[in-house]
């Protein structure tokens, strides 16, 4: 479902109404990540923070947020959320991720864009992967890859096993 909330097995899966992944995205990788991941975490609500109105945090237990990062920096409505709302997340079981295709930049980018008290009362924070898709992407974007990135085509790096090993971490802390 596009807009508002999205909701993804919360009718099948008991535990979902106990996790929220929130998530900001250009092109819809962060969106499949949060999917998979809510497979993995046994169901969940999904929410795309571009379209505003988040539920409230209080009646989750756990929270996964996610965003896309573009140039180093996560995206800006990522970014207003994480400043109204880094408190009460404090609060929560909570996962952080990143979706992009520098993943040897992985704590840099962590640090860079997360407060460090998130980072550190975060059961799982990484890198799950990104995707390249030169249809979805601006002729700038595209001449960036090329020449910089020294990469062309249809590019994902979306990575199964980081995503079941961030849930296993996330449950873990149950």
């Amino acid at each position: 479902m596009r807009g508002g909330i999205d909701k993804l097995h919360h009718l099948t899966y008991k535990e979902s109404m106990e996790t929220l992944i929130l998530y900001a995205t250009k092109y819809g990788a962060a969106r499949q990540i949060a999917e998979r991941l809510a497979e993995k975490m046994g169901g969940a609500i999904i929410h795309d923070l571009k379209q505003g109105g988040a539920p409230s945090l209080g009646q989750f237990e756990f929270v996964i947020f996610g965003s896309a990062i573009y140039a180093g920096a996560i995206r800006k409505e990522a970014k207003a959320y994480l400043s109204q709302n880094a408190d009460a997340l404090l609060g929560k079981k909570l996962g952080l991720f990143l979706c992009g295709l520098e993943e040897e930049k992985e704590k840099e980018h962590l640090e860079a864009n997360f407060p460090p008290e998130l980072l550190q009362a975060a059961q799982a924070a990484c890198y799950l992967g990104g995707v390249f898709d030169p249809k979805k992407a601006k002729a700038a974007e595209r001449l960036i890859m090329k020449l910089v990135a020294k990469r062309e085509g249809y590019i994902t790096t979306i990575d199964d096993s980081r995503i079941e090993s961030f849930a296993k971490k996330m449950k873990a802390g149950q």
